[in-house]
């Protein structure tokens, strides 16, 4: 599966910059992504990654779990952008939603 993930908004509005500021995630380098919660279609989601994208999350949450132990922030350049921000978890996401709603109908019709 070949996949070039989507960035966010192209017309970002100042509202929408402040609330990704606030949320603060992007202080400690990690994506929208990183901070879902992981019920198991997520964990499933996660597990279909590739290794490449894998590492980078596992990167990503390590340090900010080094940085927020150390009650650091990332320097300001280092902060993950709202332009930048990609969704690279959505589309392994909505596959895996397809397909329990998919097995659920199946099995219903038994």
């Amino acid at each position: 599966m070949s996949y070039v993930a989507r960035k966010g908004p192209q017309v970002a509005s100042a509202l929408g910059k402040w609330a990704y500021n606030l949320a603060g995630f992007n202080q400690y380098g990690l994506h929208r992504d990183d901070c879902l919660y992981e019920n198991d279609d997520v964990k499933e989601a996660i597990r279909r990654l590739p290794e490449k994208l894998k590492d980078e999350r596992n990167f990503r949450i390590t340090r900010a779990l080094h940085l927020s132990m150390t009650k650091t922030i990332l320097p300001k350049e280092q902060w993950t952008k709202y332009e930048e921000d990609t969704k690279y978890l959505e589309p392994y996401l909505d596959e895996v939603v397809r397909e329990r709603d998919e097995k659920v109908k199946w099995e219903s019709n038994k």
